[in-house]
């Protein structure tokens, strides 16, 4: 039997019988479009992690934070001095696998204020200048202050966006953007001069959706301006967190704001010299993911050097996150591929129904087709081709629906991340609903074949 005559005559079937083709379609183009959503939202998911993830410093960044001394080094708990500025210098000198090492300072419950107005940003810490390549910062005014500044301790700082927004205006207020190069804020009442500002960070939707709301304020300028209240949205929160920045020399925050209190204590009761201050943690980059374990035995062996035996510290990578990123999609998937598949299956179920009806009513036609000649694989093929047929066209249908499904999606429940449809999702779909359509037709194939064209001819 010609394969062309036998697509053709399948194609025939389904324009004969449009609306009941269109029933019988009907669950393979919702599960092919289901499942290049489901995969498409996951994906958008993904994305979003793994862009916080990078964000934060990546897989590569380690870090160093002191810890209480384990239970049986009590005895050796004034000898503790948690970590120090001292370790930075060990860490660069004696651990080779350390591409970058950035001490860090922190301020917590700060609160900057300027032109009357008052901001809690989430970041205010005292870093060296190589924090800007440690923590994937990019300076877009001004610049950021270098190895002089912090060792004159200057009162100066970089700034993030949000902090500007707060103190300045942002310019969706203001109507054009506002650079507060060379003014002065004040840090817990110490006057400080910006020097550079960040780059405003986000991802991809939300650059979409502050625009959309740039358009509605220009459309509804009239309307009462109002606060909603506490709440907002804690999507992207390494973004915000990137915004919402003060970073200012290490010095200057030693000296004007941590000297005072906290010279005489260091890590967990030991004396700690003024030269020496104790930091509120270390970060350290290296430069191969795959150099982790090496390189994490290497800062230990360095920094129990210095400690004296202590283990007054602890390890923080971003190996765990990541893990928890993989799982979360492995599952996702897993369970949006499920209930996709069984969407699918149904679909089998009525395409295997609609077979066997359309069987039913051209025995007599089987019956002419075997006497003229055809044989049992003619028939067979035939009907196995005209089962392929309609799941084909319905996994078509299926793949253009999936764009205004993944579309309708993303306007009744938005997420912080824009979905991405993938040629590898569509093309597992559209390869599902093939199988979905051989596998409903074989059963009706076999019947029509075994059919006795004596039978066939008499059937009423």
């Amino acid at each position: 039997m010609n394969f062309w005559n036998a697509i053709v005559i399948g194609f025939k079937e389904i324009w004969a019988h449009k609306f009941r083709s269109l029933l019988t379609m009907l669950g393979i183009i919702l599960g092919v479009s289901s499942l290049v959503a489901m995969s498409a939202m996951i994906k958008g998911m993904e994305n979003g992690a793994k862009e916080a993830l990078v964000a934060i410093g990546g897989l590569q960044k380690i870090r160093v934070e002191p810890q209480k001394v384990p239970i049986y080094q009590r005895h050796l708990l004034d000898q503790a001095v948690g970590v120090t500025i001292n370790d930075v210098y060990a860490l660069q000198s004696s651990a080779p696998l350390a591409a970058r090492v950035s001490p860090e300072m922190r301020l917590y419950g700060a609160t900057v204020s300027a032109n009357t107005k008052t901001y809690r940003p989430w970041n205010c810490t005292g870093v060296w200048p190589v924090a800007l390549e440690m923590y994937e910062h990019v300076v877009e005014h001004g610049r950021m202050f270098n190895e002089i500044d912090d060792e004159m301790a200057r009162s100066v700082c970089v700034i993030g966006t949000d902090v500007r927004d707060e103190l300045f205006g942002s310019p969706e207020q203001v109507g054009h953007e506002i650079i507060p190069l060379g003014e002065t804020i004040n840090l817990n009442g110490q006057a400080l001069t910006i020097i550079g500002m960040f780059q405003h960070y986000e991802s991809e939707q939300d650059r979409k959706e502050r625009e959309l709301a740039a358009q509605k304020t220009q459309t509804n300028k009239t309307s009462v301006v109002r606060s909603r209240g506490w709440g907002g949205n804690n999507r992207n929160w390494a973004f915000r967190l990137k915004n919402a920045t003060v970073f200012i020399p290490l010095n200057t925050m030693w000296i004007k704001f941590r000297a005072g209190g906290g010279a005489a204590q260091g890590g967990w009761g030991a004396m700690v010299s003024p030269s020496d201050p104790r930091l509120s943690g270390l970060d350290v980059k290296i430069a191969e993911v795959e150099q982790m374990n090496p390189a994490l035995q290497q800062i230990r062996n360095v920094l129990m050097s210095t400690h004296k035996g202590i283990e007054d510290f602890s390890f923080r990578t971003q190996e765990e996150w990541a893990e928890n990123i993989n799982i979360f999609i492995h599952n996702a998937r897993m369970s949006g591929g499920i209930i996709a598949g069984i969407s699918l299956l149904v679909g089998g179920i009525g395409i295997m129904n609609i077979m066997l009806a359309s069987i039913s009513g051209r025995i007599r036609e089987i019956g002419i087709r075997k006497a003229v000649g055809a044989g049992t694989s003619d028939v067979f093929i035939q009907i196995l081709i005209e089962s392929v047929v309609i799941a084909v066209v319905g996994g078509l249908v299926g793949l253009m629906t999936s764009y205004g499904l993944v579309r309708s999606m993303s306007s009744f429940s938005p997420s912080g991340n824009d979905p991405v449809i993938t040629v590898t999702a569509m093309t597992v779909a559209f390869s599902f609903s093939v199988c979905i359509g051989i596998l409903a037709g074989l059963f009706p194939a076999f019947k029509a074949a075994r059919l006795n064209p004596i039978v066939a001819l008499r059937y009423e």
